[in-house]
């Protein structure tokens, strides 16, 4: 069972998708990092600074006016928090067409790599084979 479990292992898809998921969260890191200190800060400039993460309706419990959806949490209250997931789909939208302009840049660039230079022009270099073997043919015909 010892000797499976090691092949398993071995195996290279299973490497490569051990190596996806570690590239996979470096990679979560930075556009993360990309969305909420560059995208973000640029629409908040756009919108006037509104954030929406805030806005909340209370279902039960009491909650001072104006207080933070944080607040109303932490005084037991229960709380429709739409504004807080109102931003988590807009992030992730964000997220989603950075990604697509991420992986579409690095389809063209891997286009271009495996693009393959200008094709040389055909050069006549001669009768082919059969063109020989034809008129071969033809002057043994001519001959009897």
């Amino acid at each position: 069972m010892l000797n499976e479990f090691k092949d398993f292992i071995a195996k290279g898809n299973v490497m490569d998708m051990a190596v996806g998921i570690i590239v996979g969260a470096a990679f979560t890191a930075i556009v993360s990092s990309m969305v909420g200190d560059l995208i973000n800060p640029i629409i908040g400039v756009f919108t006037g600074g509104v954030d929406f993460t805030n806005n909340y309706a209370v279902l039960s419990g009491e909650v001072p006016v104006g207080a933070s959806l944080e607040a109303a949490r932490e005084a037991g209250a229960s709380v429709f928090a739409y504004g807080s997931f109102l931003m988590a789909v807009v992030n992730f939208l964000i997220i989603a067409f950075v990604v697509f302009m991420l992986v579409k840049m690095v389809n063209r660039v891997k286009a271009a790599a495996t693009k393959p230079d200008d094709v040389a022009p055909e050069v006549h270099t001669g009768p082919s084979q059969l063109d020989v073997l034809l008129e071969i043919r033809d002057q043994l015909a001519k001959q009897r």
